[in-house]
């Protein structure tokens, strides 16, 4: 006859005190399955909906280095910034990758052939891996220091995939519509899914002479995301922007403009700027680079704008020309290198972040 200390034991264990080990094993074991399940749904829900296109106005002390990357995780930079300074501009670009997850380009767009946008080029193309080279083809100014650069440039890409391209001409983004509205001093007859609208600005803009440097040269891009429009013309001066909006607007209205030429005065007219209609500017200017008073003006005078943005105090300019510190990158007198950062989502809503002081500001779609 057992006692009830000797009890035959459960299936599971032999002796009391195994068994409570092996059934608390057993729960903190199940436990941890469904953590790691419900976690692992959570992220999976996160990453759903964490569906962004992202866009890093990246400091280059004036020039221009544009960073865009798709929710499909591809690469579009469009300009590298100077060369020389230890590296510094190839240094902010890398930043910026690391900030966005990636570690290579898969698109290198160059607007034009000024040193403030492909000079840049050679020591990024030395550090990262760069899927293809974007350029509005030869060189058209006749200069030592452009030719210089664009020499450069072509040495820097020797053997690497280049592509050439023209008004119209697509890049293939997964999750955007690319297209290019301008290059080599020509613009796109139309833009897909815009209705081309009479513009009333155009009977009181002036006739605008036509400069022979690169920049009425400089290839575009504007980038659609759903709902949420996106423009970059590099450093389209003035006379090659009006064909763009008169008699007729061809590009329609968009929610990100990066304003033309740094905010120089030499770009950005009043009729342009009024058709585009942005809701939010950005201004890569330097310290002492742009940020014209007249530039600034008229963008923020433009109807309907929001906010504008600016990677530097323009110092040469004054305090009512200058937008309210909170939408500065880089102050004067302070640390240069903040970016400035912007989330966009399908449904047009967008927030814009200040490098500098982490701050943000949301923008809802209208």
């Amino acid at each position: 006859m057992q006692t009830a200390s000797e009890s035959p034991a459960s299936p599971l264990c032999h002796r009391p005190l195994p068994c409570l080990a092996r059934i608390v094993f057993f729960s903190v074991l199940a436990f941890c399955c469904l953590f790691l399940l419900s976690a692992g749904g959570l992220a999976a829900a996160q990453a759903g909906t964490a569906k962004h296109l992202t866009i890093y106005a990246i400091d280059v002390e004036g020039g221009q280095a544009t960073l865009l990357v798709a929710p499909s995780g591809q690469s579009l930079l469009v300009d590298t910034g100077w060369p020389g300074n230890n590296g510094r501009d190839a240094d902010r670009v890398q930043a910026a990758m690391r900030d966005a997850g990636i570690t290579g380009i898969d698109h290198l767009l160059v607007t034009h052939f000024h040193v403030d946008h492909v000079g840049g080029v050679p020591e990024l193309a030395r550090r990262v891996p760069i899927g293809e080279f974007l350029d509005h083809g030869p060189n058209r100014e006749d200069s030592d220091i452009t030719r210089h650069d664009y020499a450069a440039y072509l040495k820097a890409i020797e053997g690497k995939p280049r592509r050439i391209v023209h008004p119209g001409d697509t890049i293939d983004i997964p999750g955007l519509e690319t297209i290019v509205p301008t290059a080599d001093g020509e613009h796109i007859a139309a833009v897909p899914g815009i209705k081309p609208t009479a513009n009333p600005d155009c009977a009181t803009e002036p006739k605008w002479e036509l400069d022979d440097t690169e920049n009425p040269r400089s290839a575009g891009v504007l980038v659609t995301f759903g709902k949420f429009r996106f423009l970059d013309l590099g450093d389209l001066t003035k006379a090659k922007e009006i064909p763009l909006v008169c008699p007729v607007n061809l590009i329609g209205a968009v929610d990100l403009y990066l304003v033309n030429h740094h905010g120089f005065n030499l770009s950005n007219s009043r009729a342009f700027v009024d058709a585009i209609h942005p809701r939010v500017a950005l201004m890569d200017n330097g310290a002492h680079k742009a940020g014209s008073p007249e530039a600034w003006q008229t963008v923020h005078e433009s109807p309907g704008l929001e906010d504008l943005w600016m990677l530097h105090t323009a110092e040469d300019s004054d305090a009512a020309h200058n937008s309210p510190t909170a939408l500065v990158a880089n102050l004067k007198g302070g640390a240069d290198g903040a970016w400035i950062k912007v989330v966009a989502s399908a449904n047009g809503t967008f927030s814009v972040t200040n490098g500098r002081t982490g701050e943000t500001r949301e923008y809802t779609h209208k």
